[in-house]
């Protein structure tokens, strides 16, 4: 037959191999078994090629996980801003058809963030019979104020909507002063 590691383990196994030739799979195994024969481990060449493979393949995947961590981040502080955005529209669309309280001469944005966060009655504006009086119902526009990606806090930077001398949360942006991949500052989004 054949010498080799498969050769081996087929006769240690009491199997006898009744082909007089191995068949295609068979064949590249028979050859790396007597490549491998007699040798007992790995050259200090081999050792020092594959690790400078290695060493290339990690030099060019480092920069891709940095963007992609990155870029991860940057989405991350995009949706939080569209939630925090879209809670200041519903809180003010909310405002102007009267369902939430509001002071006289207010614009009806929040005074803070926080306020998104917390429970606020609204007051129910449907025409009912006179003997039934509404249900206070309450809303939360968001579970809690998120936290900026890109500085690691709870702080925003706010657009104060000046009426009178009450100040109203406006608009939100980020305390980062860094740069985007698209070259923008997140401080402007």
């Amino acid at each position: 037959m054949g010498d080799g590691l498969a050769c081996d383990v087929s006769k240690r196994a009491g199997l006898v191999l009744t082909t007089p030739r191995p068949v295609r799979g068979e064949e590249a195994a028979f050859s790396m078994c007597k490549y491998l024969k007699g040798k007992k481990g790995v050259t200090l060449v081999e050792l020092v090629t594959v690790m400078a493979i290695l060493s290339v393949l990690a030099a060019v995947a480092m920069p891709m996980l940095r963007v992609s961590v990155r870029r991860g981040k940057e989405m991350e502080l995009r949706r939080d801003l569209r939630a925090m955005r879209d809670a200041l529209d519903s809180y003010k669309r909310l405002s102007d058809e009267g369902k939430i309280a509001r002071e006289a001469g207010s614009a009806g944005y929040p005074n803070t963030l926080e306020e998104l966060a917390k429970e606020v009655e609204l007051k129910d504006t449907t025409p009912l019979p006179p003997n039934q009086l509404p249900l206070p119902k309450k809303m939360r526009f968001l579970r809690r104020v998120p936290i900026d990606p890109m500085t690691g806090k709870a702080e925003w930077g706010i657009d104060y909507y000046w009426e009178m001398e009450e100040k109203e949360v406006f608009d939100i942006h980020s305390l980062s002063d860094g740069v985007a991949l698209d070259g923008t500052k997140y401080k402007d989004w």
